[in-house]
């Protein structure tokens, strides 16, 4: 079995790759770091992965890369969430205005209401309120 996490480089993204660590590392599984790379090869975002792979490694947990080339990334993290290996899905979610949900499709609440498996959505740290 494994957790598998949609990852992107940012604020949301890192939430999403910490809270599926955590997940992996107390369900004593691997990790599946799903990553958009069509269009996005860069050094940038190579080092990027190679990031996320060693703080899974630091953490104790195997993680392996499954590039998402191409196709929309909430059908392929749905798609994944039936494969029978996959024992959750962690994505990370942000804030949107009602327009943006209402004009813009959200990927985190296609794979919450389409996905085979739990899902854990995760939130960035905002910070404390004022």
């Amino acid at each position: 079995m494994s957790v598998a996490v949609g990852y992107v480089a940012s604020q949301e993204g890192r939430a999403a790759l910490s809270a599926a660590i955590g997940e992996a590392a107390l369900r004593k599984t691997t990790l599946q770091i799903i990553s958009p790379v069509a269009g996005e090869a860069s050094a940038e975002a190579d080092s990027d992965i190679r990031g996320a792979i060693a703080a899974a490694t630091a953490a104790g947990v195997q993680a392996s890369v499954r590039p998402n080339e191409g196709t929309d990334a909430a059908d392929f993290m749905t798609d994944a969430s039936y494969e029978e290996d996959v024992e959750l899905i962690v994505i990370g979610v942000r804030r949107r205005s009602p327009v943006g949900k209402l004009f813009l499709g959200s990927t985190a609440q296609r794979v919450i209401l389409e996905a085979g498996c739990p899902v854990t959505a995760v939130k960035a740290d905002v910070g404390p309120r004022n």
